[in-house]
């Protein structure tokens, strides 16, 4: 496989939902433990986490890694609240400016998701039902997705859009009707379209030509349906250790990765391992097992990349 393996801050509980003033793993120790690991490159996490400017483009070049991607949410069927966002993306995409000013092999991803509703965030999976977006609403979205893309492009990089659970664009209907509509490829991630109903090995035949970017997670099903059977968000999903180290949950990641292989995918290859560590947990200890699960979730992907 022609593919790239990325590790990701949000393996180690670093991203939009770790709580204010939270103890976190420092982006140095990250970054060696995956660089350690055999990873090439790293998820860009929250603005800032890496740093900015010559910090961050100094940073990756210390572990040899490349920056595969980062996460833009923005409230694409809210016209308003999507302009007074769009300075956030410009801020981001200045750091993949900055990050790729050392000629990477790989130019970074940057990857839209919507911000979607507390109604969907509060019952993942169940969005469609319990809070479906009219017409209106959807042509706002293609919209200002479209408007997003090419402000990413301008940019010059090449946009990717993540489907997530807790979004506008969560079921696999929903993803179709997405695609159909906007000249954007897919970010693939197994974990969030498991919580969906979806298959994530009928998805790589379903969108391969569209996928450009991949979230490769593994899932403990019957933990994810103790969680959303008790009325868990994803705040409980991602506190509950659904999302396990891979061959430990119940996504054939053998097949799904085989047909990825067969696809011709040529490009990141993101492990991430979502997790929010618990205040009754020693960050040197949540740091221990993380760096465990991350050496294992690369040396399984051996097999192919």
């Amino acid at each position: 496989m022609r593919a790239s393996v990325a590790g990701a801050p949000v393996s180690f509980g670093v991203f939009e939902l770790t709580p204010e003033g939270a103890e976190t793993v420092a982006p140095d120790a990250m970054l060696e433990i995956l660089a350690d690991a055999g990873y090439r490159g790293v998820d860009l996490g929250p603005l800032g986490y890496l740093g900015e400017g010559a910090e961050v483009r100094r940073r990756l070049e210390r572990f040899d890694l490349e920056l595969a991607g980062g996460w833009v949410q923005l409230p694409f069927s809210d016209d308003e609240a999507f302009a007074a966002a769009l300075p956030s993306l410009d801020a981001a995409l200045r750091v993949f400016s900055d990050a790729s000013e050392a000629s990477p092999s790989r130019l970074p991803l940057p990857t839209l998701a919507d911000d979607g509703s507390a109604v969907r965030r509060s019952a993942p999976g169940r969005g469609a039902a319990l809070d479906p977006l009219d017409d209106g609403g959807w042509g706002r979205l293609l919209r200002n997705t479209e408007r997003a893309a090419e402000r990413v492009r301008a940019a010059g990089f090449e946009p990717t859009f993540h489907h997530h659970a807790g979004t506008f664009v969560e079921s696999p209907e929903e993803i179709d009707r997405f695609l159909e509509n906007v000249d954007v490829s897919l970010t693939l991630d197994t974990g969030h379209l498991f919580i969906a109903g979806g298959d994530p090995l009928a998805a790589v035949t379903r969108w391969g030509e569209r996928i450009n970017h991949l979230h490769l997670k593994d899932v403990d099903l019957g933990e994810l349906r103790r969680v959303l059977a008790a009325g868990g968000g994803m705040r409980e999903v991602w506190s509950s250790g659904s999302f396990v180290a891979f061959g430990r949950g119940d996504i054939d990641l053998v097949a799904v990765m085989t047909a990825v292989d067969a696809s011709g995918f040529d490009g990141w290859v993101v492990v991430e391992q979502d997790v929010l560590n618990g205040p009754d947990v020693a960050i040197t200890d949540f740091q221990s097992q993380r760096a465990d699960d991350q050496r294992r979730n690369r040396d399984v992907l051996t097999a192919w990349v």
